[in-house]
Parts: structure tokens; C-alpha cells; sequence
């Protein structure tokens, strides 16, 4: 007997989610070659990146950074945390008016004024002796200024180091009756004395038509800090954790929460 042909089975066909469909070829442009980056050593340059959280930076910015997280997480006590309530930019820039009328004079015009006294009294005449109404400044001059009661009006820095210099300052007049303020920036307050830094500005006195604008100074200052010296002598200040802490300190919150509303 001859042998039978074995009939060769035909595969069934894939699926119609199963079957590849044939990729796209994409068409290049022979005049553009494709030229891929390498950023090996040696090799291509790498981008530009920000790059500022790996700079080393100098020790003072370092110990300024440092100093404004510790405040923030530390608890300050109501002393120094007043030096945070700073005058309000309004009310701070009428101030600021008022203290440039009143500058010290500086070297060279002392030296003009006596010149000018001593020429007069070679003439044979009579030199003016009218004392100028200036700003006064020197944390020791001030306190003496203070404790007699002779200030108007006490300008305090906010950002004295070390703070005990004028720590003590604010419950002295508040003591004494003498209205005070705290503004921001004690080489701007410099500026006004012709120095690179001032702890404090004090106003003995001021011209008569001064006197309106001062009045209503005062009264403004007085709202802002020696009204609410009750709530000042109270608040402390810090205490204020970071992102992550906060983060953390909320999920703890929301699951404690969950749990008593599953146990009520």
C-alpha cells in the first residue's frame, strides 16, 4: 500500500485586537541630520540648571538664614517679639517727613556756621546763639531724655544686635509716659543722622508749625503700640514649624480625627 499524504492544518488566525498594525515610517529630511547628545565626560556640554542650593555660600548670609529660621521656630517671648509689630509703611513715611526737617547738621555746615559767628564777632557784632531744634540720637542720651521726661516721640529699631541694647526701651517709656514707636531698619534711621546706623531717634521738640503734624503722629503711634501694650505684653511669638512638620503634624490630625469618627 502506498503511503497516505499527511494534510498539513491550517493555523487560525489571530485575533482582530490581537494584530499588529504596521508602524508608521517616519520620512526624514536628508538635508537635517540627526545628531544625538551625549553628556558623557569629554563629551557635550550640559544645560544650564539652577544651580543656586549648591552654592557655597558666605558665612554671614549663612548665619542670617539660620538666625530667621531659629525665630520662626523657637518660641520668643512677648520682650522681643514686639520688635516685630513694626509701624505701618503709611504712617511710617509721614515720620520719616518729619525727622529730615529736623537732621543735625553735618561737619561741613558746623564749620560754615562758626566761621560765619567768628567773622561777626571780629566785626565787632553780635553772633547768633539760637539753639537748633534737631533729633536726637545715642541710646544714652535718649534714656536720659526719657527717664526727665523731655521726648515727644522715641523712634526704636527693630533689627538692633544684640536686642538687649533697646530691649528694655519700649516698658521705659511706656513707664515714663513717653509716647514710642518701632520702625523697621536701623541704617534708616541712620540716614537720618548722618551715620550708617541709629538704635533710636528721640524729638525733644519741634517749630510751630510742626506741631499739628506731630500731634497727629502721636496719636496714631499711640493706637498702634501704647494702647494695645496690654495684648503686646502678652503675645509671644515663634512656634512656627516648617513645611514637612506641618505636613506630618496635619496627616496625625486627619487620622485621629478618623479614628473617632469611626469609634462615636
Amino acid at each position: 500500500m502506498a503511503p497516505q499524504k499527511s494534510a498539513k492544518r491550517k493555523v487560525a488566525a489571530l485575533p482582530s485586537n490581537a494584530r499588529t498594525t504596521k508602524e508608521k515610517v517616519e520620512k526624514q529630511n536628508p538635508l537635517f541630520e540627526r545628531r544625538p547628545r551625549h553628556f558623557g565626560i569629554g563629551q557635550d556640554i550640559l544645560p544650564k540648571r539652577n544651580l543656586s542650593r549648591f552654592v557655597k555660600w558666605p558665612k554671614y548670609v549663612q548665619l542670617q538664614r539660620q538666625r530667621k529660621v531659629l525665630r520662626m521656630r523657637l518660641k520668643v517671648p512677648p520682650a522681643i517679639n514686639q520688635f516685630s509689630q513694626t509701624l505701618d509703611r503709611n504712617t511710617a513715611v509721614q515720620l520719616f517727613k518729619l525727622l529730615s526737617k529736623y537732621r543735625p547738621e553735618t561737619q561741613q555746615e558746623k564749620k560754615a556756621r562758626l566761621t560765619a559767628q567768628a567773622e561777626k564777632v571780629a566785626a565787632g557784632q553780635q553772633a547768633d546763639l539760637e539753639k537748633q531744634l534737631v533729633v536726637k540720637y545715642g541710646i544714652n542720651h535718649i534714656t536720659s531724655l526719657v527717664e526727665s521726661k523731655k521726648a515727644k516721640l522715641v523712634v526704636i529699631a527693630n533689627d538692633v544686635d544684640p536686642i538687649e541694647i533697646v530691649v528694655w526701651l519700649p516698658a521705659l517709656c511706656r513707664k515714663m509716659g513717653v509716647p514710642y514707636c518701632i520702625v523697621k531698619s536701623k541704617s534708616r534711621l541712620g540716614t537720618v543722622v548722618h551715620q550708617k546706623t541709629a538704635t533710636a531717634l528721640a524729638l525733644v521738640d519741634v517749630n510751630d508749625e510742626d506741631k499739628q503734624s506731630l500731634a497727629s503722629l502721636v496719636e496714631a503711634i499711640n493706637a498702634n503700640f501704647t494702647a494695645k501694650s496690654d495684648e503686646i505684653r502678652r503675645t509671644w511669638g515663634g512656634g512656627i514649624m516648617g513645611v514637612k512638620s506641618q505636613a506630618k503634624i496635619a496627616k496625625r490630625d486627619a487620622a485621629l480625627a478618623r479614628q473617632v469618627k469611626i469609634s462615636a
